[in-house]
């Protein structure tokens, strides 16, 4: 492994381990050693996704997970991964699942609901 992937590597458990603090491509940067702007460049030749994309994606992921594994209003779960609104977290959220929130969440508990786990009872 080149030492351009060791540092992506690196950056990439970083960034999950503070994924539900704000996140600055700039404070990123820093961190590397690199500029933003070759940042940026050698985190899409080794991930093949940009770095804003590579967080957002992470953030929704996780948000996705608590819609359907706690109870939190999504307000709350859009503030914890810190969107800045419930339009903008709706619209990327739609973007990458094609459904609203809401919907998501309605559809996966009812699914979970409607397909409780097997009693292995003998």
């Amino acid at each position: 492994m080149i030492r351009q992937e060791i540092i992506i590597m690196d950056l990439l458990e970083w960034i999950e381990d503070n994924i539900s603090k704000p996140l600055k491509i700039e404070d990123i940067a820093v961190k590397s050693g690199y500029s933003k702007r070759h940042l940026q460049r050698i985190f899409l030749q080794v991930t093949q996704q940009s770095l804003g994309s590579f967080i957002r994606d992470k953030k929704l992921d996780l948000a996705a997970n608590d819609l359907i594994g706690t109870k939190q209003p999504i307000i709350n779960i859009l503030c914890h991964y810190g969107f800045e609104s419930q339009q903008s977290f709706t619209r990327a959220f739609v973007k990458k699942y094609s459904i609203p929130p809401g919907t998501y969440r309605r559809i996966h508990l009812t699914t979970h609901c409607s397909n409780p786990p097997a009693n292995d009872v003998i």
